[in-house]
């Protein structure tokens, strides 16, 4: 099964408009996908629509998140259910400063129905990070019957190693995440004990199918994907070379 676990929906505010859950499930079938999760900035509130579009495109899909942590550490929370991606926002959005979004500056934050309707302009800012911290956040994942992983742990700014240095290993993380870029032989020592997995962080339709991983999985469920990390059966696509 290939998989994708880090794309952003126009609800992201860095995220291209025309990222609906309608363009992005027949876009990744395209690009060789059987599986994606859709993981907004700091929100979940277009797995909704993903779930309907996936059925339709005869794709499977997670509902997650990417969390921003007090530390400023991008963090991906997945799940199964609606029901727990809802409970994760709700608590996540608790934690967010009560700033309004400046769509001119920021970008917009639709949430949208399966068909395109947009139903409400996201009011609060989705960039900015939680009050969480790190570890709260991966043990709220873990609560809620998550996967916890640390995204682009490659990049300068926003990864887990950039913004924290050396880890202790009580982070809690299932997995570490490389971008489309990285070459996993200079990453897997330091990301050790972790599997590593790759994904797109797509923002743009053209992203999509740039970066993603294998494994043979009973089904795309956050149990068996916890399995196939601590197998460390996992396998990376190929880098995307600059």
């Amino acid at each position: 099964m290939r998989f994708d676990l880090h794309i952003h929906s126009c609800l992201s505010p860095c995220a291209d408009l025309e990222m609906s859950p309608r363009a992005i499930a027949p876009r990744a079938r395209a690009t060789g996908l059987d599986a994606i999760a859709l993981t907004d900035h700091n929100s979940a509130r277009n797995t909704p629509a993903l779930a309907v579009c996936c059925r339709e495109a005869g794709l499977a899909c997670l509902f997650g998140l990417e969390v921003c942590t007090a530390e400023e550490v991008h963090t991906l929370a997945l799940f199964d259910t609606l029901d727990q991606a809802a409970a994760m926002t709700d608590w996540i959005y608790d934690s967010l400063p009560k700033r309004v979004n400046q769509p001119e500056v920021f970008g917009d934050q639709p949430v949208v129905l399966a068909d395109e309707t947009i139903v409400e302009l996201e009011w609060r800012l989705l960039a900015g990070a939680s009050r969480h911290a790190l570890r709260d956040i991966g043990a709220r994942t873990h609560e809620l019957g998550g996967l916890f992983l640390a995204s682009h742990v490659d990049r300068p700014v926003n990864s887990v190693f950039s913004q924290l240095g050396v880890l202790s290993g009580d982070e809690g993380f299932d997995a570490m995440e490389l971008s489309r870029h990285a070459d996993p032989a200079a990453w897997r020592d330091r990301a050790a004990p972790h599997a590593l997995v790759r994904s797109s962080d797509a923002h743009y339709l053209d992203d999509i199918g740039s970066g993603w991983s294998e494994a043979d999985l009973p089904a795309f469920t956050t149990a068996a994907l916890r399995d196939a990390f601590a197998r460390r059966s996992v396998r990376l696509g190929p880098p995307v070379v600059r």
